[in-house]
């Protein structure tokens, strides 16, 4: 983990910092533009331009300001953010709430729906189960965020259709006036649109999975054993094969965790949601380095634990598997 984590914020550091139109380019056309000249060719002085190095931090070799910034990061300060002019690790923060929520409304409802439908269709393999609901899956799958976000809205959220749910946002207007039970069905009301979008990709991934998995297992000569032998159905499928047959989904386990902040640019814009998502395109868009170098970090640092997460899911699943 440790090598990878200098690997992956190295790698971000340098593209970010090498890449054109960095802030003080930016603030150097503000100045220009606004001298009163229609031109962006109005000369600014060397000694503005040194004290825009300065206050961003540039008056510094490249590989200095990356050892400036791993120094900070044991204080976990990841600067000041150029765009919000406030501490990058507070607007970070701020926007996690959002995403978090759908991360986990997401991974528990993939999870919970995901595994049975895959077993369900691996002990109807082939019949008409089976096959329409993979056609459905499949088209599903197919069908883009964006595509599908502003069909629910036009449909599900537009007064032309149907107004069962809010176009987008968290809470409705007079939310703090509601009882506790009335904002839990509020927040709820506001949440089923988007979470569709999230749900979409990974669910059926997820499924056709853990129904493939299902299906190599119960061909195996000890479920053929456990049957002869008279044992139940349910005790054959339960017990015996569903523990082997979770062992592809426990190794996916990790990929889920970065979705606690990811976020989606696509459906956070569609459906107005301010996380994390929206917050990584218009920092990498306005060159906010310090917001885009704490997101790496901490996305980064989620999906490496995610990654050992997932091998010790692994080893309690089968433990005939040793990483020694």
């Amino acid at each position: 983990m440790i090598p990878t984590f200098f690997g992956i914020t190295l790698a971000t550091f340098l593209l970010i910092n090498l890449a054109p139109g960095s802030p003080v380019e930016q603030q150097i056309q503000k100045i220009r533009f606004g001298q009163g000249s229609k031109s962006s060719n109005a000369v600014v002085n060397q000694e503005v331009i040194d004290a825009l190095n300065k206050q961003y931090g540039f008056d510094k070799p490249l590989i200095a300001r990356y050892g400036i910034w791993l120094k900070n990061l044991t204080r976990l300060d990841f600067g000041e953010s150029f765009t919000y002019q406030e501490p990058a690790l507070d607007v970070i923060l701020s926007k996690f709430p959002v995403s978090l929520q759908f991360g986990i409304a997401s991974l528990i409802l993939t999870y919970l729906i995901s595994i049975p439908l895959g077993v369900w269709k691996a002990l109807r393999a082939g019949k008409s189960f089976d096959r329409f609901s993979g056609m459905v899956l499949y088209f599903s799958y197919s069908v883009p965020s964006l595509i599908l976000g502003i069909f629910l809205i036009v449909f599900f959220a537009g007064s032309n259709y149907f107004s069962w749910f809010p176009i987008g946002g968290l809470r409705s207007d007079d939310y703090e006036n509601l009882t506790m039970w009335g904002k839990f069905l509020d927040r709820a009301h506001h949440f089923v649109l988007p979470l569709i979008c999230y749900l979409m990709g990974g669910f059926t991934e997820l499924t056709m999975v853990m129904r493939n998995s299902m299906l190599d297992v119960i061909k195996s000569d000890y479920i053929r054993t456990a049957r002869a032998k008279g044992l139940p159905e349910r005790v054959v499928v339960f017990k015996h094969a569903l523990k082997n047959s979770l062992i592809p989904i426990a190794t996916g386990l990790s990929g889920f965790f970065g979705v606690f902040l990811a976020g989606s640019v696509i459906i956070e814009t569609i459906f107005n949601l301010d996380g994390i998502g929206l917050l990584a395109y218009s920092s990498i868009t306005s060159r906010d380095y310090n917001v885009i170098m704490g997101l790496t970090f901490l996305s980064s640092l989620v999906l490496m634990f995610g990654k050992v997460f997932s091998d010790l899911v692994y080893v309690w699943i089968d433990p005939r598997i040793d990483f020694k």
